[in-house]
């Protein structure tokens, strides 16, 4: 497979563990890139939804993508979000070359990237989290009845849908003003200097210049791999924002419903996560 050349690509919102994962996409996009560096931007391993008896095989391909791209040299920067939580005690460890943090920093071309998750600007996160918790619960109960609709569309050959993302696009209208969160992460990032700030958490990609103050920063938003299939990359001395449109037969992506042993779960993560290079 022919394989594109980036100095750093970013991305978030995988939810592996979930029934929102689209793991094939994940992997196809991995497999299409050579970064110098892979940021992987919070919310990889969804805690909040694991379940024992849910860890497909696809999911598994995609962490062991990630370990072959470490061995082959990549460093790998697995930045915490609110889903993989969990992981924040363990910031600044590293293994081989894969780095736990909590936020990144990055200078490239002279101008310097802040790389976080973006969870700590969302006051519903701190203030009222089983609101949240409640949020996510609901998002797989219709992930879950959004597969079993398009197997049957897909057996009549149509088109799938995704009801989750149809319903964002119908309540939320497109805002040209600064939100909340925009306006908390651009203050931030001004005032420390940065000329530009990457998030994720919120689903949306998006590409924004934040100006405040007669000072600015560009705001990008690396999306999700749950509806958009968005990354943030750079290459050619400028930070692109990459979406992944590639067409595949939808008729295999459900095979992905089947559940391993306890046993085998077990023992397949050990597999997948003993580096080599530890």
């Amino acid at each position: 497979m022919n394989t594109r050349k980036v100095e750093v690509a970013v991305l978030s919102d995988l939810h592996l563990a979930t029934h929102a994962c689209k793991p094939k996409k994940v992997l196809k996009y991995l497999k299409s890139i050579h970064p110098n560096i892979l940021v992987l931007n919070g919310d990889i391993i969804d805690s909040w939804r694991f379940s024992r008896n849910y860890f497909p095989k696809n999911h598994l391909k995609v962490i062991r993508q990630i370990i072959k791209m470490m061995e082959k040299g990549t460093p790998v920067y697995y930045i915490t979000g609110n889903h993989d939580e969990f992981l924040r005690k363990f910031n600044q460890t590293q293994i081989g070359n894969l780095k736990i943090v909590n936020q990144l920093v990055l200078e490239l071309g002279g101008q310097k990237t802040w790389i976080f998750h973006g969870d700590i600007f969302d006051h519903i996160i701190h203030q009222a989290k089983w609101i949240a918790k409640v949020g996510a619960a609901f998002y797989e109960l219709i992930t879950v009845i959004n597969k079993m609709l398009n197997r049957v569309l897909l057996l009549l050959g149509l088109k799938e849908i995704f009801i989750y993302k149809g319903l964002k696009k119908h309540l939320l209208k497109e805002n040209f003003a600064l939100s909340k969160f925009e306006l908390a992460l651009g203050n931030s990032a001004i005032s420390q200097g940065y000329e530009y700030v990457i998030c994720g958490h919120t689903h949306g990609p998006k590409t924004k210049k934040i100006e405040i103050n007669d000072k600015s920063v560009q705001y990008i938003n690396c999306g999700d791999w749950v509806e958009h299939f968005t990354a943030a990359e750079y290459y050619n001395n400028k930070w692109h924002l990459f979406y992944y449109n590639e067409t595949e037969d939808e008729t295999h992506l459900y095979d992905d419903l089947d559940y391993p042993e306890k046993k085998q779960l077990y023992n397949q993560l050990l597999q997948e996560l003993a580096f080599s290079s530890a």
